[in-house]
């Protein structure tokens, strides 16, 4: 990975080329991966090769996803890695037109169904994943007063926060502790309403 940092997206045409099904879940795939294959990715994603290669070329032609160091000694495969930590998109940077605000607006919407779908997945799984893993995993629920630079701030603060685990959770998996670790979702949304 280039990058540490999200890569902002202010661009329709790169908003418009994550904001597709099958890219983003490529695109999550490979940032919990760090490297993959079109093989790979495409058996995760139950999808034929030649469409994930498809898939993965189009996020790359927008900066999100760049060629990787070869993994294995089998040339003829291409490995890919993500272009930065993540992405962040905001908001303010699509208000100035309808078609850019619809968009983005779109896009929420898919970023939000596809958690909803890992939830909703994990859920069904509970089971198999065991007391342990059911207990220390969070569901709250927080009804705040705050202002709008309250809430960025508290955002801001939660974000930082979970970067700090996951550098450290990745620094003891390099160092040897892979006993026990997983992939984690961390889904943080808020947001004002009236009652």
């Amino acid at each position: 990975m280039s990058g540490t940092e999200n890569l902002p997206i202010t661009d329709l045409g790169t908003l418009k080329a994550l904001a597709h099904p099958l890219r983003m879940q490529l695109y999550r795939g490979l940032c919990v991966a760090r490297t993959a294959t079109a093989s790979q990715l495409a058996e995760q994603v139950d999808e034929a090769v030649s469409l994930v290669s498809y898939h993965l070329r189009k996020l790359a032609e927008h900066g999100l996803i760049e060629a990787a160091e070869p993994q294995s000694g089998d040339g003829r495969e291409r490995w890919w890695q993500p272009s930065s930590q993540g992405v962040s998109i905001k908001d303010k940077d699509f208000r100035d037109a309808p078609e850019r605000a619809s968009a983005h607006l779109a896009a929420t919407r898919l970023f939000h169904e596809q958690r909803a779908d890992m939830y909703r997945r994990y859920l069904d799984e509970r089971p198999t994943w065991g007391v342990e893993w059911n207990s220390a995993a969070p569901d709250n629920e927080s009804l705040l007063r705050l202002t709008p630079a309250e809430l960025a701030e508290l955002g801001e603060e939660l974000l930082a926060l979970a970067r700090k685990y996951d550098e450290k959770g990745r620094a003891a998996e390099a160092a040897g502790a892979t006993e026990g670790r997983e992939n984690v979702a961390l889904h943080v949304s808020g947001f004002p309403f009236r009652t």
